[in-house]
């Protein structure tokens, strides 16, 4: 598959259909190497991965699950019981965050940076024959799991990108909008 062929098939894979075996060490270096390639005003490389394998995913179902049980009012069981599985299913998690510093770039060029970055990282999956789905909400965006992940006070936790291989009976990809929705020309 030629590269815009990749492009134009890659598609978002729910979590419960991706499986082991995942990505190898140096499949995930190859799609790290192309998430550092994204657009970077000033050099400000803001991109940080932490990546989630092994007995780490029981972790991070666990720190899911008390910071859940932590919010007010707290979520519903059947939320709690997806977050708890979640990291689980897949083999790989990537918590993706951004790395925002004062700077004469503004903070929502860096954001834009991070989420080029994770573009990448997706199309990079995809391209190796991976299923793989980025996913923000509540979880991403709590405080104390960014903390009990390990990002610094300057660092913000946007998602968690996870991979693996595809399981029998993925959806298949989603239709995609008519560009003329989406696209006109500006004459001035």
């Amino acid at each position: 598959m030629n590269s815009l062929e990749s492009l134009l098939s890659r598609r978002s894979v729910p979590v419960p259909f991706l499986r082991a075996p995942g990505p190898s060490q140096p499949e995930i270096d190859m799609a790290l190497d192309a998430a550092l390639r994204a657009p970077d005003h000033n050099q400000l490389r803001p991109w940080r991965f932490k990546l989630i394998r092994g007995a780490a995913r029981a972790h991070l179902s666990e720190l899911f699950v008390r910071q859940m049980r932590a919010r007010v009012p707290p979520p519903l069981a059947g939320k709690i019981d997806k977050a708890r599985t979640m990291p689980l299913t897949a083999p790989l998690v990537i918590a993706v965050g951004a790395h925002l510093q004062a700077a004469k770039v503004p903070e929502i060029e860096q954001l834009l940076s991070a989420g080029a970055a994770v573009m990448n990282l997706l199309n990079a999956f995809h391209s190796q024959g991976y299923g793989a789905i980025w996913l923000t909400g509540d979880n991403a965006y709590d405080p104390a799991i960014a903390r009990g992940l390990g990002f610094g006070a300057d660092e913000r936790c946007l998602g968690f990108v996870y991979v693996g291989s595809l399981a029998d009976g993925a959806p298949a990809a989603v239709r995609r909008p008519e560009r003329d929705s989406f696209v006109s020309e500006w004459t001035g």
